[in-house]
C-alpha cells in the first residue's frame, strides 16, 4: 500500500480548506451566494477540463501563446498544482493506465489513493520535465507552474474584494465563492480518477478498465465519458454521441467560431465504430 498522506503545504492547505467550508454555518446565507459557487465552479471547471486535460495534457486543438498563458492561469486557480504538473503526470496515467505505473489507478490501488492519496502524498511532487518538453518550453507556463499558489490567491482576493464591494459580504463571498466551490471542483475531478475506472460502461476495449458514466459527464462539463477519451485521446470531444453531453467540447466550438481556438481535433468515424464485441 503506497503511504497516501504526507504532512506538506499542500496537505495542510487541503485539509483546511476543507475546514473552512464549515464557516459557512456562522455566515450570512443567500442565494445568490450559491450562484457565485456554482459560477465559480462551472468556470474553473471548464479551465481544467479544457485546459489542464485537452489542451496542455492532450493537444486536442491549438491556442495562440496569449490564450494559452489565460488559459493556464484561469486553471490554475482550480489550485490543482501547477499546469506543468498536472498534465505531465496526466500523460503518465496514460502511458500505464490501470498498472501498477499507474500514478493514480482505483484498480491497483484503491479508491481513496486514487481519489486523493496521491495528490496528498509527497512522492509525486516533481514530475518528468522531458514529457512535457512542449509546453515546458514556454517561460510564462514555467513561472506559473513554480509558483502555482499564486492563481488561487489572487483568485480568493479578488472574491473577498468583490464580496466587499457588491454587498454580498467579504467573508460570504469569500467561503461561498472561493472555498466551497474549490473543495467541490476538487472532488470533481477527483472522481474521473477514482470513479471513471470501476463504475460505468464500456464501450470500446482500450486495455484498461476506463468507463463512461454519465452523471460524472454531467458533474465535470463532459469528462465522464471516460472510455470514450481513453479509447482515442486524441480527440477533443469525448462524447461522440449525440446524447453524450459534452458542453467543454460545445463551448470550444463555439471559441473556434470565434477563432479564439482553432484545429480542433475530432473523434474520427474509424475509431468511433471499434466498439466492443
Amino acid at each position: 500500500m503506497r503511504k497516501p498522506f504526507a504532512v506538506s503545504v499542500v496537505s495542510v492547505s487541503f485539509v483546511l480548506l476543507h475546514l473552512a467550508c464549515l464557516a459557512a454555518i456562522w455566515l450570512a446565507f443567500s442565494w445568490k451566494l450559491v450562484a457565485l459557487c456554482a459560477a465559480m465552479y462551472v468556470i474553473r471547471m471548464f479551465a481544467v477540463t479544457a485546459g489542464y486535460h485537452r489542451y496542455f495534457s492532450h493537444r486536442t486543438y491549438k491556442l495562440g501563446r496569449v490564450p494559452q498563458f489565460l488559459l493556464a492561469a484561469l486553471a490554475q486557480t482550480s489550485a490543482q498544482k501547477g499546469v506543468l504538473w498536472w498534465a505531465a503526470h496526466h500523460r503518465h496515467h496514460h502511458r500505464f493506465s490501470d498498472t501498477a505505473q499507474d500514478i493514480h489507478s482505483p484498480v491497483t490501488d484503491g479508491f481513496w489513493w486514487s481519489h486523493m492519496g496521491w495528490v496528498l502524498s509527497d512522492a509525486y511532487d516533481r514530475y518528468d520535465a522531458k514529457s512535457i518538453e512542449d509546453f515546458g518550453r514556454f517561460p510564462e507556463l514555467r513561472f506559473l507552474d513554480a509558483y502555482h499558489w499564486l492563481c488561487p490567491w489572487l483568485l480568493g482576493t479578488a472574491t473577498f474584494a468583490f464580496g466587499a464591494w457588491s454587498g454580498l459580504g467579504a467573508w460570504e463571498a469569500l467561503v461561498w465563492g472561493f472555498v466551497i466551490s474549490t473543495v467541490l471542483l476538487w472532488h470533481g475531478t477527483f472522481c474521473i480518477n477514482s470513479l471513471t475506472h470501476v463504475w460505468g460502461t464500456r464501450r470500446f476495449d482500450t486495455g484498461d478498465q476506463s468507463r463512461n458514466n454519465f452523471l460524472l459527464a454531467l458533474i465535470t462539463l463532459g469528462e465522464g465519458w471516460h472510455n470514450n477519451h481513453h479509447h482515442y485521446q486524441a480527440s477533443c470531444r469525448q462524447g461522440i454521441r449525440w446524447w453524450e453531453f459534452d458542453p467543454t467540447f460545445y463551448a470550444l466550438k463555439v471559441l473556434s467560431w470565434m477563432r479564439i481556438v482553432r484545429d480542433i481535433r475530432p473523434f474520427p468515424a474509424s475509431a468511433a465504430g471499434a466498439t466492443r464485441p
